[in-house]
């Protein structure tokens, strides 16, 4: 067995990385990693701006200033104001060259074609430089970076409509156990609802990655091997939940050896997940997850989830980590790592109840796993813990 920061490590050592890049409409890039920097070809703005409704002025010594135009959002009018004119301006228009400052409505007073100055106004108030945000020429956003909303957002600023990103991996989801039965159809004894394929789909579509396929199999050897050697050749990444342990009708490692697959490491000394498996065969990554749900998605966020960041080449992969103090005492059970269910809440993080490896209830209400070394014992309130910061949450 390996600890989990080896385990960790070897991953994104060994996790391949895409080499193909494909142009793809701005509005549809969302979660999508750069594969070049954009760079912006206007200032932003790309005209002074004001950030107010009031007025632009062009200073003079005294408080009265004569109003000789009026300038709304989307004009292109551009007037010379003489020392002591204002204009009526509004949030986001242009401000004259001529003008120095902008001055709130609310701190003047309005007299005929005239306003007068409740208080002083200090050169360049309340307006927006040309390229304060962003000058023609630099780089927006660098290569490797996630799109996001707000990227979004910014780059639509820039008057982009497309950009380059790394394609997303394949995924296939393959799920194992005699007991498993689709939902929807009736429990006979023994048996219990397949949940792994719906979670890792759900999550995965969460993340940005719709390009998945699931296939439920039997403990049977060569059905399994079959499976696997298909899903092998059709998918970059492959992740196969149950049947790796090494019990009388658990296939899986076997399967592995006879199709080819290298094996990277097995076993990792962290609670849940023990039995975690990640191996390859040519760029195609295999991870052997565990059967029960809750260790499934603990391993998915904690190793899986960088091996997808890395594969489409993105500048941070793994999940945030931070520390914080823990808001009530927890007795640790074992001497491994553990990942633990918990809920940030305020300045500090609560362990979470329903820890089992089998119970995926409390992920509904987490938001971070906590991560505990290896031989922890009781942990006091207000003892400092490393969180990891599960996404969406």
């Amino acid at each position: 067995m390996i600890d989990t920061a080896t385990a960790l490590e070897l991953v994104t050592i060994h996790g391949s990385t895409s080499t193909i890049e494909q142009e793809m409409e701005l509005e549809n890039a969302l979660d999508y990693v750069l594969a070049k920097d954009v760079t912006s070809e206007i200032d932003m703005p790309p005209f002074r701006q004001s950030a107010m409704d009031g007025y632009a002025l062009h200073l003079n010594d005294g408080v009265t200033y004569s109003l000789v135009e009026e300038i709304k959002a989307g004009d292109d009018t551009n007037p010379t104001l003489q020392k002591g004119q204002a204009a009526r301006i509004f949030t986001g228009a242009p401000v004259p060259n001529t003008a120095n400052a902008v001055v709130m409505q609310e701190k003047v007073r309005v007299n005929g074609e005239e306003i007068i100055l409740k208080e002083p106004v200090d050169q360049g108030a309340n307006i927006r430089p040309q390229g304060e945000q962003i000058r023609a020429g630099a780089i927006a956003i660098t290569k490797g970076t996630t799109l996001k909303g707000t990227h979004i957002g910014f780059l639509a600023s820039l008057g982009v409509t497309k950009v380059s990103v790394c394609t997303k991996p394949s995924i296939s989801i393959v799920v194992t156990g005699n007991e498993l039965v689709d939902s929807g159809e009736k429990l006979a004894y023994g048996q219990i609802y397949q949940s792994n394929g719906y979670m890792l789909t759900a999550v995965l579509k969460e993340l940005g990655y719709a390009n998945t396929s699931v296939v439920t199999i039997k403990d049977n050897f060569q059905h399994t091997k079959t499976v696997l050697k298909s899903s092998l050749a059709s998918h970059d990444i492959v992740l196969v939940t149950g049947g790796i342990s090494v019990g009388d009708y658990d296939f899986v490692g076997k399967a592995f050896a006879e199709i080819g697959v290298k094996e990277i490491f097995y076993k990792v000394k962290q609670k849940p997940g023990k039995p975690l498996y990640y191996g390859k065969k040519g760029d195609t990554s295999i991870f052997g997850l565990p059967g029960n749900p809750a260790a499934a998605l603990s391993c998915f966020y904690v190793y899986v989830y960088p091996l997808l960041k890395k594969w489409e080449g993105a500048e941070q992969v793994s999940l945030p980590r931070i520390s914080l103090p823990l808001l009530a005492d927890y007795t640790v059970k074992g001497t491994r790592a553990q990942f633990l269910k918990a809920r940030i809440q305020g300045a500090g993080v609560t362990i979470l109840g329903g820890q089992s490896s089998a119970m995926v209830k409390a992920f509904g209400d987490a938001n971070a796993l906590v991560y505990l070394p290896q031989n922890s014992a009781e942990i006091k309130k207000g003892q400092m813990v490393e969180a990891i910061l599960l996404p969406f949450k």
